[in-house]
């Protein structure tokens, strides 16, 4: 009778384990399932806000200390980029990114509004940049280029948008270019030495999302 008790005991234990282990894989299958499909979970929204937030404290502090020859980094855009690269979400979400980080925008100095469209243009950017293979040769060159495309089509939007809603002198368009430019090459620096060593931490995957559709 013992014998027979032990022996029921071991195969609801062994049935236990097994329907645990079995419902832990599913789990794991689902939320790679939903990487993959550019899905957005609570560690990736808690993620995106993290990162918009540093990139406004960092804006309001070191942004204003750090000064080369006149030409500073946005740490927005390159808060954003980074956490796109990171999240992998599907454009229209990127979207949606962009314009959260053009709301943080607003409580910063600075011209009112713009970065809602800015931003809007450069996170869709990144958003479906990551999107395509960049390799050169067994170097993925994915998130320098990426982040320095959607710095300046963000720059160059914000830039117009300044000379079409704020009035600014037209003729003064052409001193923009070289900020625009190497605040694209600062942001891509600061993403890129802050991408691998996050991606490696939060154990994010390097492969792009499966749907490019919002």
């Amino acid at each position: 009778m013992t014998a027979n008790t032990n022996s029921t005991r071991t195969s609801i234990n062994n049935d236990a384990t097994s329907t645990s282990a079995e419902q832990r894989k599913r789990t794991l299958n689902a939320t790679s399932a939903a990487r993959r499909s550019g899905s957005f979970d609570v560690a990736s929204l808690i993620l995106v806000a993290v990162l918009l937030a540093a990139g406004a404290v960092l804006k309001m502090t070191v942004g204003s200390v750090v000064n080369i020859a006149g030409m500073k980094p946005n740490f927005i855009i390159a808060m954003y980029c980074l956490a796109i690269l990171l999240v992998r979400p599907k454009v229209g979400q990127a979207a949606v990114i962009g314009l959260l980080a053009g709301a943080v925008c607003q409580v910063l100095p600075g011209t009112p509004y713009i970065n809602f469209i800015s931003e809007l243009c450069g996170a869709t950017a990144m958003g479906a940049l990551i999107l395509l293979p960049m390799k050169l040769g067994k170097l993925d060159i994915k998130a320098p280029v990426a982040t320095f495309v959607s710095t300046v089509i963000s720059g160059s939007v914000y830039t117009v948008c300044l000379f079409l809603f704020a009035g600014a002198d037209a003729s003064a368009m052409v001193a923009y270019v070289p900020i625009v430019l190497c605040t694209a090459v600062i942001n891509t620096v600061i993403v890129q030495a802050l991408y691998l060593p996050l991606r490696k931490v939060l154990k994010k995957d390097a492969a792009a999302p499966a749907g490019a559709a919002a």
